[in-house]
C-alpha cells in the first residue's frame, strides 16, 4: 500500500545503533540537497531479499551519490535470537550489498524497533521516500515496481532542478531503471550479489505519488 503525504511532513530522525558500509554514522540533515531512498528490511523476509534488498542496490549503483542516497534499515520485530548484528555483517557480505545499512535501534518497551515505529512501518520490505528538503514523499509497504520507482525519483530530481538543487545534465537512473524492469527476468539480478532478481507479484499495489 502506498500513502502520499504531504510535502511539509519531516521524516524523523534515524535511531541506529550500528553502521555498515559506512566510514560514520548518517545523520538525514546532513543529507539535505539529496534524494533519500529509505529500505526497512528484514534477512529472513523473503520479499526483502527478493525484491526488495536487490532494487536498493540497483538504485544506488544506478543514481549518482551526489543526488540520491540509499540507505538500508534492518528492523526486526521477529526472530531476535538469530538476527543480530554479527549475523547482519556477514549477510551483507554474503549478498555484497555496498549501500549504507543502519540497524534500527531496539525499544525498551516492545518488539517494534524504534525508527520502524517512528515512521509507522507495517512490515517489510517497506520504502520512504525523502524529497531534497528532507519532506516524507512516498511511503510504501510491499515490492514496488521499477519502472514506477525510477519515476517518482526522476521527479523529484527534477523538482530539485526547478528550486536550483540541480540534478544534473541528465539523471539517467529513471531510465536505466526502465531498461531493468524490461529485462527478461533471469537477466534481473543485482551486479554483485543475490541470484534472486526483482519478482513483482499480482498483487503489488499502485505507487500514487504526490508532486510537491
Amino acid at each position: 500500500m502506498s500513502r502520499p503525504k504531504p510535502h511539509t511532513v519531516e521524516a524523523p530522525p534515524l535511531q541506529v545503533d550500528e553502521w555498515l558500509n559506512a566510514s560514520a554514522p548518517i545523520d538525514l540533515a546532513g543529507l539535505r540537497g539529496k534524494v533519500v531512498l529509505l529500505y526497512a528490511f528484514q534477512m529472513l523476509c523473503p520479499g526483502c531479499l527478493a525484491h526488495g534488498l536487490p532494487q536498493a542496490e540497483r538504485v544506488h549503483r544506478m543514481f549518482r551519490e551526489d543526488d540520491v542516497a540509499v540507505i538500508g534499515l534492518h528492523t526486526v520485530f521477529e526472530h531476535h535470537d538469530v538476527t543480530g548484528p554479527a549475523a547482519l555483517r556477514a549477510f551483507t557480505q554474503e549478498y555484497r550489498w555496498s549501500f549504507p545499512i543502519g540497524v534500527d535501534r531496539p525499544a525498551p518497551d516492545g518488539n517494534i524497533p524504534m525508527t520502524m515505529r517512528d515512521y509507522a512501518l507495517g512490515g517489510t520490505p517497506s520504502l520512504v521516500l525523502l524529497d531534497r528538503r528532507g519532506h516524507i514523499r512516498l511511503h510504501h509497504l510491499g515490492s514496488i515496481d521499477d519502472l514506477a520507482l525510477g519515476s517518482a525519483i526522476g521527479r523529484l530530481l527534477e523538482e530539485g532542478a526547478e528550486i536550483g538543487g540541480g540534478a544534473g545534465p541528465a539523471a539517467s537512473g529513471p531510465a536505466r531503471m526502465r531498461d531493468a524492469a524490461r529485462m527478461p527476468a533471469w537477466r534481473r539480478r543485482p551486479s554483485r550479489g543475490s541470484a534472486a532478481g526483482p519478482r513483482r507479484s499480482a498483487g503489488t499495489a499502485p505507487v500514487r505519488f504526490r508532486k510537491g
